[in-house]
């Protein structure tokens, strides 16, 4: 068996949130104390120049944060997330590697996806079922003055988006941990994206009747679901949604077809909505 190596960066990135922050929940005590000699130079480089500690009931003396350097705001700690029912980091990294997968790209064209939405650069747009953020860092790239909110309801995907956002320095990503009934979708935002995530949803006409709900006039929404027929990707026959009641499901909600994407996916169906 493969095994999955997490970046260096990474690792420490996650350590930080969770042991000198209380951020987002920690792979296991045993990790946290691996890396504590890691995060102990970083801790020891900041205490030069940190501000004076206070000395606890306990007799040990509290540690202030340096205004330099905040805590991190861990936006599963927020909501109150029991780290103890979340599922192992082993586990999540193998549905990630799954997802990143390099031949993936040869038929999923992500980039060719993002160039196809047209955008200015100062849009705001929420990613609907983020996953891994296969999506969400090419939109961020495509979106230098705008926003990327990644919304998904499994908190190890979030978790996951939120640790990369801050390893890797990237300034306009928002996560959001979604709820499964309703996605809360900003009434500010431009566009939507939804890519192979419909054919997850029980109630799809109340799901996307309140995504149309919160979306403003003019804005858009991007829904990319698998075609019928034996393919070489995608769920089961029985999960596919047709082409025809994709456009029925969506326009019901209350949202025009604005476009169609015939000649990017080989495999897919993509569509265009607008909200009148």
């Amino acid at each position: 068996m493969t095994t999955i190596r997490r970046p260096v960066v990474l690792q420490l990135s996650m350590f930080v949130c969770t042991v000198l922050t209380t951020g987002c929940p920690s792979r296991d005590r045993s990790t946290a104390v691996a890396g504590a000699t890691s995060a102990h130079a970083v801790t020891a480089a900041r205490s030069a120049t940190a501000p004076a500690t206070d000395v606890g009931s306990s007799g040990q003396q509290a540690q202030a944060h340096d205004p330099a350097h905040p805590p991190i705001d861990c936006p599963l700690r927020k909501l109150g997330v029991d780290p103890l029912h979340l599922r192992p980091f082993d586990d999540v990294e193998k549905y990630i590697a799954f997802l990143e997968k390099p031949e993936r790209a040869a038929w999923q064209k992500p980039d060719d996806v993002v160039a196809a939405l047209g955008l200015k650069g100062s849009e705001t747009l929420v990613d609907l079922g983020a996953g891994s953020g296969y999506f969400t860092f090419r939109f961020a790239n495509a979106l230098p003055r705008g926003k990327v909110i990644a919304a998904d309801t499994e908190p190890e995907m979030i978790r996951h988006i939120h640790h990369k956002v801050m390893s890797g320095g990237t300034k306009n990503i928002q996560v959001v941990l979604a709820k499964p009934a309703d996605p809360e979708v900003t009434k500010d935002a431009d566009w939507v994206f939804i890519c192979d995530v419909l054919h997850h949803v029980p109630d799809r006409a109340a799901w996307l009747g309140r995504i149309s709900s919160q979306m403003k006039p003019g804005a858009r929404l991007a829904l990319i679901e698998f075609k019928e027929g034996k393919l070489p990707e995608g769920p089961p026959a029985s999960a596919k949604i047709p082409r025809a009641q994709l456009v029925s499901l969506v326009t019901k909600a209350g949202l025009a077809l604005d476009g169609e994407k015939r000649d990017i996916l080989p495999y897919q169906v993509f569509l265009v909505f607008r909200k009148p």
